[in-house]
């Protein structure tokens, strides 16, 4: 029924958002596209299937742990593949490389600890598994709590950005990194940070869906960079909103595409509105275009 796939959008759309938001801090501020995303959104997901259905920790202290260790992962991420090349001005392909095989590496590790079968969490270890009847349509309680914690993190991410000492240092950072650094911010404290919650926010996303669709594997990471790439475009590049606002037009479009057309074009329905999307405003939704003085 249409209102079971609005429910359905919503949630999807959460999870999108989740994942996005991260990306959309690196990108919107560093003009960096950073490939490895999707392999820490993969560990996420790894990580926390084998603390609760092989070391039987609940979801709570399970989620808990697989933030700091993708906060990890992306300090890892930022001093091996991203900060020598920013010091020797590497340039944005460079980077891109970099993080690409970077990404590799994590994906051939994490096939060498689990191998390379999709794994299944224990029914007994995932949360919220009772359905509520709203109308016409039954909503799960893992997928409200899905949508709150993406509401959450997305008004989090924001006041941080707009609140905080860390933030500030962030927009300056953001206008222009030469006098960002002639004002005193420290840079590379600074993008450290970026990357630690950006890699965190990609773990909350992975071990969510990794519960919401009792599955994770190695091969999970490929297909949500370019869905988080379409919604960081389409919700505007540097918009925090943008991405919650992206994620779930992308997931409308998806939905809409499975109930009146078929689900073997879900996919390209994504792209075909992010391509309407860079005809018609290429900046995006809730993006600004700015011009970078020396």
């Amino acid at each position: 029924m249409l209102s079971q796939q609005i429910v359905n959008a919503l949630s999807q759309g959460a999870f999108y958002a989740m994942f996005a938001a991260g990306l959309t801090l690196i990108f919107g501020v560093l003009d960096i596209l950073n490939m490895a995303h999707g392999a820490v959104f993969m560990w996420g997901a790894m990580f926390s299937w084998y603390l609760m259905s092989v070391l039987g920790l609940g979801f709570g202290p399970a989620l808990v742990l697989t933030v700091i260790f993708c906060g990890a992962l992306g300090l890892l991420l930022e001093h091996t593949a991203f900060r020598p090349l920013r010091k020797r001005g590497g340039g944005h392909l460079a980077p891109l490389v970099s993080s690409l095989a970077l990404s590799i590496v994590l994906v051939s590790v994490a096939e060498k600890l689990f191998g390379t079968r999709v794994v299944r969490y224990q029914t007994d270890t995932i949360p919220f598994q009772k359905s509520l009847d709203v109308g016409f349509a039954q909503i799960s309680l893992l997928q409200i709590v899905l949508m709150v914690m993406a509401l959450f993190l997305t008004v989090s991410l924001w006041y941080l950005i707009s609140k905080t000492k860390l933030g500030r240092s962030i927009r300056a950072l953001q206008e222009n990194p030469k006098v960002a650094r002639l004002m005193g911010v420290n840079v590379e404290w600074t993008i450290t940070w970026m990357f630690i919650i950006a890699s965190a926010l990609a773990g909350v996303a992975g071990a969510f869906l990794g519960v919401a669709y009792n599955s994770a594997s190695p091969y999970m990471g490929h297909w949500i960079d370019l869905k988080g790439f379409a919604v960081i475009i389409l919700g505007g590049m540097g918009s925090i909103p943008g991405a919650l606002l992206g994620g779930l037009l992308i997931a409308f479009a998806e939905i809409g595409t499975i109930v009146y057309l078929s689900s073997d074009y879900r996919d390209a329905a994504a792209f075909v509105v992010l391509i309407g999307m860079l005809l018609l405003r290429p900046s995006g939704l809730l993006g600004s275009s700015k011009e970078v003085r020396a």
